[in-house]
């Protein structure tokens, strides 16, 4: 019915291209790679679950950039052939050669990830140029250095654990329980400890619920104000010393602070008023070390394998990450496997170990 709603949230966007997304040809007789998607069943044709359309997957396959025996640490055999014959389908109206479609899938989803991110930066008047790289997800290391060049970024970072570093994030995120009361108007500190009181109760019987030891709580507290006849208000954070002194000077200080961060300027004949109170309940800290064994000499290459790039068909020396020891440098053409994902390295790239585990890749020139 067109009511706004009001929550907090991250900006972020979702761009539909991923080792599932299908690749085809439009009515214009252009390819095209995703939103649609093969997803994990029946997945890539590779996967051999019954997929037959080309996927981004089955391209990184068909161009070496994935060893059909070593998917999943081995556990995993992938369909070479299939690949190839799922690839041939695009291949076949372009009238190119299987491993031709197969680069042009690869640039394909290169390029609408990085259209998305321009798209994203511009929106917001930021200078996507220069900034780092970020490489996670399955697939993520595998295209991270093509979407970085087309960014004109020189640095791609390969943290640990990449391809699940989402859910490692969620695991290591202390409880938090965020609250809004709405309570439109003039300071009414009497109203306001009654608020806030109630929010501290649920959020306490919600947390205790999940496990969280009562005296192990904390709370932090934030009010929506605004210059009263607006329409729009601005969220600021409060000391707990604020409100049990019921310190109105010490509200409007921090309430103008923030909008004049915001807008650039005050109003300090305006009267203010009071539109949401806000509660944050703290669980415990969680450990975050994610302890990383890194080698103590340099490893050496277990092999050589021929993957098929923009410049040509290459050999690539192939690593297995978990040897590798810190400041360890590996210059691409070059590929470095484990278990979940596998980082290519593409020429006038050069890695080096960081002591923390993350893999940090600079282009050269």
């Amino acid at each position: 019915c067109g009511i706004p709603v009001i929550i907090p949230s991250i900006d972020m966007i979702e761009i539909g291209a991923g080792g599932g997304s299908i690749a085809r040809i439009d009515n214009l007789g252009l390819m095209k790679v995703g939103p649609l998607s093969a997803g994990s069943q029946p997945g890539p044709a590779c996967y051999g679950r019954g997929g037959e359309n080309p996927t981004v997957t089955d391209a990184d396959l068909v161009l070496g950039l994935l060893d059909a025996g070593n998917f999943l640490g081995g556990e995993m055999a992938l369909d070479l052939d299939g690949a190839r014959a799922a690839i041939d389908r695009v291949a076949g109206p372009l009238g190119i050669d299987t491993e031709e479609a197969a680069l042009g899938i690869y640039q394909v989803v290169g390029e609408s990830m990085a259209a998305a991110a321009r798209a994203h930066a511009t929106d917001r008047g930021i200078d996507y140029r220069g900034m780092p790289v970020l490489a996670f997800g399955g697939a993520g290391p595998v295209h991270a250095c093509y979407v970085a060049e087309l960014l004109d970024s020189d640095t791609v970072i390969f943290p640990p654990m990449a391809s699940v570093l989402s859910a490692f994030g969620t695991l290591v995120t202390p409880l938090r329980l965020d609250l809004a009361r709405g309570s439109v108007g003039a300071l009414d500190w009497d109203r306001a400890e009654q608020v806030i009181g109630e929010m501290a109760a649920d959020a306490s019987r919600a947390l205790s619920e999940a496990g969280c030891p009562l005296d192990e709580l904390r709370f932090t507290h934030a009010a929506d104000i605004r210059y009263a006849g607006q329409q729009n208000e601005v969220s600021v954070d409060l000391d707990r010393e604020i409100i049990e002194n019921r310190n109105l000077a010490g509200v409007r200080e921090a309430f103008e602070a923030a909008y004049e961060l915001q807008y650039g300027l005050r109003l300090p004949d305006m009267e203010i008023e009071i539109v949401a109170w806000r509660l944050s309940a703290h669980g415990p800290e969680v450990q975050r070390d994610s302890v990383v064994s890194l080698g103590v000499d340099p490893s050496h290459a277990k092999g050589e394998r021929k993957v098929r790039l923009q410049a040509g068909l290459l050999s690539a020396p192939v690593y297995d990450r978990g040897p590798l020891a810190a400041g360890q440098r590996i210059s691409g053409p070059a590929i470095i496997e484990e278990r979940e994902t596998t980082i290519i390295l593409l020429p006038g790239w050069r890695a080096q170990v960081n002591d923390n585990g993350c893999i940090i890749a600079r282009r050269e020139g």
